[in-house]
């Protein structure tokens, strides 16, 4: 079977991206930064110290196509926890640190791939030489995260407010702190829970240093608004090429934000994980239920984790022509049946009744196909 969509975007220059030129760190075994893919991440939100709890959420996101997850670390039964949360997990673990800089040397020691700091926050300049020490022992890498909301003292008293300038200038004198002890593999964020001043600072901060680029929106709110505010937001960023690895914040399951972040970089291009449905909105044209067939699709397909793209067209007026840019794709017709297409072209019909089991089927023949390919060149 023919790739479909995936040999046409290669000969379309303008679906290109030029990402920024950032040097590369190491998060346990995913790379972030200079030519590494995008990576996703979320965090946990369940109490660390239980770690089974903690486990299995690590879990559900790693099923969900998780890159990386954060776990907070606020007490010293957090850290004790966190040991037997990182060897359970298959994705590397990033440490969240506030205020005592005791936690982060307990993080490191127990497992953590990255220690999320606020060098500021973590006491004098001997404190932050001890975290960087422990950081190196254990090869850890760092995200200095800055936010809106918690700028320091002088910087809101200089600018007057949370604005672009602050939060760089925050940014790049924890770095300063970080690199005066020979440390630079760290990554930075500099978020805020408004669109427009999230972009403004990632667009300074790109231009002011080579640091890989941890994308967010903090605060972005519930699963509908904060999905619409983190696209255009990360969405804005990432066309432009800046940021290496994104987390989409939403109050919500954390397993949404995997989904979301994986949805996010695959309509722009920058990732091929799973299935992507092309559907139309349905209308009084359509000859099966449109959208409870791609809300059934979507979750028997959610275990496909190869690149695939599917679309599902309600009638014939624009469904052979999206079937042409799809791997695979179903088209209404009338009584009862449509036309499957494979590889663009028509190529069989079947019954409306029996067409998600079947498409199903074709979806995870295609799947075994391309895992036996990638087996083959492996």
């Amino acid at each position: 079977m023919a790739g479909g969509a995936h040999d046409l975007h290669h000969i379309r220059p303008w679906r290109r991206i030029e990402r920024r030129r950032s040097r590369k760190v190491r998060v346990g075994s995913v790379e972030v930064g200079g030519d590494a893919p995008i990576s996703v991440q979320s965090m946990t939100n369940t109490v660390t110290a239980d770690a089974a709890a903690t486990i299995d959420q690590i879990r559900r996101l790693e099923e969900a196509g998780a890159d990386i997850v954060r776990v907070s670390c606020p007490d010293e039964d957090s850290t004790a926890a966190f040991a037997k949360i990182a060897r359970a997990a298959k994705v590397p673990l990033v440490a969240d640190i506030h205020f005592h800089y005791r936690r982060g040397i307990e993080a490191a020691a127990a497992g953590a791939a990255c220690l999320r700091i606020n060098p500021g926050n973590i006491g004098n300049a001997q404190r932050v030489k001890e975290v960087v020490q422990a950081a190196k022992d254990h090869g850890c890498s760092m995200r200095i995260g800055v936010n809106a909301g918690s700028l320091e003292a002088h910087l809101l008293e200089k600018y007057g407010e949370p604005c672009p300038e602050a939060m760089v200038e925050s940014a790049l004198y924890h770095a300063a702190l970080l690199e005066e002890h020979d440390f630079r593999d760290y990554k930075i964020s500099v978020k805020a829970s408004d669109v427009f001043l999230t972009v403004a600072a990632y667009q300074a901060l790109a231009e002011a240093t080579d640091a890989p680029l941890h994308l967010g929106v903090t605060e972005a709110g519930a699963l509908r608004a904060g999905t619409v505010k983190s696209s255009i937001a990360m969405g804005s960023l990432l066309w432009a090429g800046i940021g290496d690895t994104i987390r989409v914040s939403l109050a919500a399951d954390p397993v949404e934000e995997i989904r979301v972040g994986n949805d996010l970089l695959k309509s722009l291009g920058l990732r091929q994980r799973g299935v992507t449905i092309i559907a139309c909105p349905s209308c009084a044209r359509q000859g099966f239920d449109v959208i409870r067939t791609v809300e059934t699709l979507e979750a028997r397909l959610a275990h496909v984790a190869e690149p695939i793209t599917l679309s599902i067209i309600g009638c014939v007026v624009n469904g052979p022509g999206e079937a042409l840019m799809t791997d695979l794709g179903f088209t209404g017709g009338g009584k009862g049946a449509g036309m499957v297409y494979v590889a663009g072209k028509a190529d069989h019909k079947v019954d409306n009744g029996e067409m998600i089991d079947h498409i199903v089927e074709l979806v995870e023949q295609r799947a075994e196909t391309l895992r036996s390919a990638a087996g083959a060149k492996g």
